[in-house]
């Protein structure tokens, strides 16, 4: 059995009622289906995901903690430790190689200093490699966020995206 719940320790009650909107489209006996949707209300609120906020999940939806994380840890686009403020993920798949996203990754990782999975020593950018983001005709491709979408990526539309960012 599950120890109770501690309402808003973990998450805002804001961020409680959205899961539950999102539980609330599966049947009963499946609110588990609802933990990607979970994952990410849960990130946007903290920013990362904590293995205290993965538990909270785990046990607000009535599921092991290990389905919760085999979850988090499969996805790119969930973070298990903290970020910058703008994280960039930029798709290197084959079809975005080919278009250059391996140079304007290359370019990226100079400009900024660092390189994937890393972020800059002032907290304000996280760099990560992804899967492909089903815009290979826009490539290359990048996901500020992981709410938007930046195509054509090259060295001057990266300038002008890291003055805007600053």
């Amino acid at each position: 059995m599950n120890a109770p719940l501690v309402a808003n320790t973990v998450l805002s009650p804001e961020s409680l009622a959205k899961i539950d909107k999102a539980v609330a489209k599966y049947p009963p006996e499946e609110k588990q289906s609802a933990v990607m949707a979970a994952l990410t209300i849960a990130q946007d609120e903290k920013g990362w995901l904590s293995n205290e906020t993965m538990d909270f999940v785990a046990q607000y939806l009535q599921m092991p903690p290990v389905a919760v994380y085999e979850v988090a840890t499969f996805y790119t686009m969930y973070d298990l430790k903290p970020v910058g403020r703008h994280k960039l993920t930029v798709c290197t798949n084959l079809p975005c190689a080919l278009q250059g996203a391996t140079a304007a990754a290359e370019y990226l990782k100079q400009k900024l200093g660092i390189g994937f999975g890393e972020t800059t020593p002032d907290g304000r950018f996280t760099l990560k490699e992804g899967e492909c983001m089903g815009a290979c005709g826009d490539a290359p491709v990048f996901i500020r966020n992981n709410k938007q979408m930046l195509c054509g990526m090259g060295h001057d539309k990266i300038d002008r995206l890291l003055e805007e960012l600053k």
